[in-house]
């Protein structure tokens, strides 16, 4: 069996997700990445852009808006991404067969009532771009009032019953996101494309072309799943087993090929950013006091991170006004002349990325985690 090191590893993952060198364009990098988080939309521009020489926001949000060529939908855990359009029919055909959670009884919605809803959602968004508030007076008026109760807990008030399936009704194509109305957002129809049935499979080998090696468990925990659920899917798939830091886990067959050189560099991830979410083991990625400092409860992602040769050795935050950034690093280590020089770099690049004037202070991050 193939013994794997952390080191090898990492510089693997870091070229696979396009943070050692681009994987072409937009809708490659994206690619590549398995979906970039777009909760955060400012996070997502910059996801993309520091992967790429000389892209900015405006390239992402014409690659969104203008070409076609991404989509913003819900994906991974149910959370809003970008993903490739060409791309959407099998990550459709992987997400839909996620099991479903049950909700808690007072607000439940029976299989027959959830498909009532998804098929609403489907019908209404045909042709056109509907607010939420239009989107829920049409899922009311074709299903019923109980769509219409409110009893989902949300910020300081309440959700009608219905938008529990909102990312369900995503999963299985009902929807994607359109262009924003002023401050509103809009919901639309899916492109129109043949639909796949390799989903899973086809998800299982692009997840650990990116970031194997890895279990079925940690499959599951990045996609949203169950361990039975990943475990099928894996066996949908040809693979190898390696063993990483001597634990046993899985490459494809064949793809067990290794950086000669142990990674290098400094790089910038903004939240959520795709490599540090499906990065694991957390022990090896966010080693010592990184993982105290840049993990909110164990969760990766809620806080932008430094990244120094493949692990979290810091973390960050840039507030705006203006043109002006100001970028706030801090690092949990010291960093050479070379690296503030590489940190320096990193920072021309994130002003660039949002087209705005940059500067960096070494400090303290009094700033708290994202929700």
């Amino acid at each position: 069996m193939i013994e794997l090191s952390w080191p090898q590893v990492s510089a693997r993952r870091l070229e696979r997700a396009g943070l050692a060198g681009p994987h072409g364009g937009t809708e490659g990098t994206v690619a590549a990445m398995c979906g970039a988080h777009a909760q955060v939309m400012a996070a997502a521009e910059l996801s993309v852009g520091l992967r790429l020489d000389g892209v900015t926001r405006v390239h992402v949000r014409e690659a969104l808006w203008k070409e076609r060529g991404l989509v913003k939908t819900h994906g991974p855990r149910g959370t809003v991404h970008l993903l490739p359009a060409r791309d959407l029919p099998r990550w459709v055909s992987a997400l839909s067969t996620l099991p479903v959670r049950p909700a808690p009884a007072s607000m439940r919605m029976t299989d027959e009532q959830t498909d009532q809803v998804v098929a609403a959602v489907r019908e209404a968004v045909k042709g056109a771009e509907l607010t939420m508030d239009e989107l829920s007076e049409a899922v009311v008026a074709a299903t019923g009032p109980w769509a219409g109760d409110l009893v989902m807990p949300a910020f300081q008030g309440y959700w009608p019953r219905w938008r529990q399936a909102m990312h369900l009704a995503a999963h299985r194509g009902a929807f994607v996101f359109g262009p924003g109305r002023g401050r509103k957002v809009t919901y639309t129809a899916a492109p129109d494309t043949l639909p796949a049935t390799d989903g899973p499979a086809w998800l299982v080998r692009n997840y650990l072309w990116a970031y194997g090696p890895a279990t079925p468990a940690e499959f599951a925990q990045w996609a949203g799943g169950t361990t039975g659920w990943a475990n099928a899917a894996f066996r949908e798939v040809e693979l190898e087993e390696v063993r990483l830091e001597g634990r046993p886990c899985w490459l494809l067959a064949g793809d067990t090929g290794m950086p000669a050189e142990p990674p290098r560099g400094v790089r910038l991830l903004p939240y959520f950013d795709a490599y540090v979410v499906a990065g694991r083991p957390r022990e090896l990625l966010y080693a010592g006091a990184a993982a105290q400092r840049a993990l909110a409860g164990g969760q990766a992602g809620n806080y932008p991170v430094l990244l120094v040769d493949g692990e979290v050795a810091g973390v960050w935050h840039q507030r705006r006004s203006g043109s002006r950034i100001d970028v706030t690093v801090e690092p949990l280590c010291d960093l050479t002349t070379a690296r503030l020089d590489e940190l320096q770099q990193q920072v021309r690049r994130v002003g660039e990325v949002l087209e705005g004037r940059p500067s960096l202070t070494i400090g303290p991050v009094t700033v708290g985690p994202h929700a």
